[in-house]
């Protein structure tokens, strides 16, 4: 869960951006059959199994519309969640839950997705010792909430952002005219507690990361074969990350070359989402 800061710096703007995008004057549907504040309940049901990720933010829309709105879950984040299962119910005015609902189950589906395709990954290299990563390859404005499912789901947070650490790929090799240039010019610049990562794509590259310094070298979209040689000659000297279109279905092949991350952009921009509903809606007394 967010800590009460990030919530509020953080997280609150960009879920009220959303709900204004989908109420940008009133509700017309819901004016027009609920003129008047009037209490109610709601059920949310998974309809499909997987790893629910998001109630905090769930809940978080409707409270910022009204903060007497209450939920009640029976599960939290990280649960495997099957289909059917009631996972939860949302008091409130029915107002607030009907403006509010397509708003809070589009995060809560979108977090869950993403949580639940991390943890299949997640399990692919368990017992391995290599670290899942995502990357930044993410919905634009929705980092927060994408790094924070991938956590959720067993997996690991690459840098953040840009500020976040020092990650030299391709085009900034050509800028600074080459991977030593490049190295050197990060060790002279960043900050001494920042570590250096460079991206690198044949056996050259890795010699000049090697001899420059690096402290982790990622290789990008090499053939096993190219990471078994690449692997061979680092020997140690650095640490490994391997990147380039990891999917659930190729990941496997990657277990067992002695390699420190795996780093995965489909955690983020190929994760399905799961299927959840808000049922059920009635006045209570």
């Amino acid at each position: 869960m967010y800590d009460q800061v990030t919530l509020g710096l953080n997280v609150d703007p960009f879920i009220l951006s959303a709900l204004k995008e989908d109420i940008t004057s009133e509700d017309v549907s819901t004016n027009s059959v609920m003129p008047n504040p009037t209490p109610g309940v709601v059920d949310l049901i998974c309809k499909e199994d997987g790893i629910i990720c998001g109630l905090q933010v769930f809940e978080r829309v409707f409270t910022l519309l009204d903060p007497s709105t209450r939920a009640e879950f029976y599960v939290k984040d990280g649960d495997h969640v099957e289909n059917k299962q009631l996972v939860g119910k949302i008091y409130g005015d029915i107002r607030v839950l009907l403006c509010g609902e397509r708003t809070a189950l589009n995060y809560l589906q979108r977090m869950s997705g993403i949580a639940t395709y991390t943890s299949q990954v997640a399990a692919l290299l368990e017992g391995t010792g290599i670290k899942l990563l995502d990357t930044r390859k993410t919905t634009p404005n929705n980092r927060i909430f994408e790094k924070y499912s991938v956590r959720v789901g067993g997996g690991n947070n690459h840098r953040y952002n840009l500020s976040d650490g020092v990650l030299l790929k391709d085009n900034h090799i050509g800028a600074a005219g080459g991977v030593k240039q490049a190295i050197s010019m990060a060790k002279a610049y960043a900050p001494f507690v920042r570590k250096i990562e460079i991206e690198v794509e044949n056996l050259d590259m890795i010699k000049e990361a090697v001899e420059a310094g690096a402290d982790i070298i990622m290789l990008d979209n090499m053939t096993t074969e190219q990471l078994k040689e690449s692997i061979d000659y680092i020997a140690g000297r650095a640490e490994i990350e391997v990147s380039g279109n990891v999917t659930k279905e190729n990941i496997a092949r990657l277990t067992g070359l002695g390699v420190n991350y795996v780093s995965s952009g489909a955690l983020t921009h190929s994760a399905p989402i799961m299927d959840l509903s808000m049922k059920n809606l009635h006045p209570v007394e």
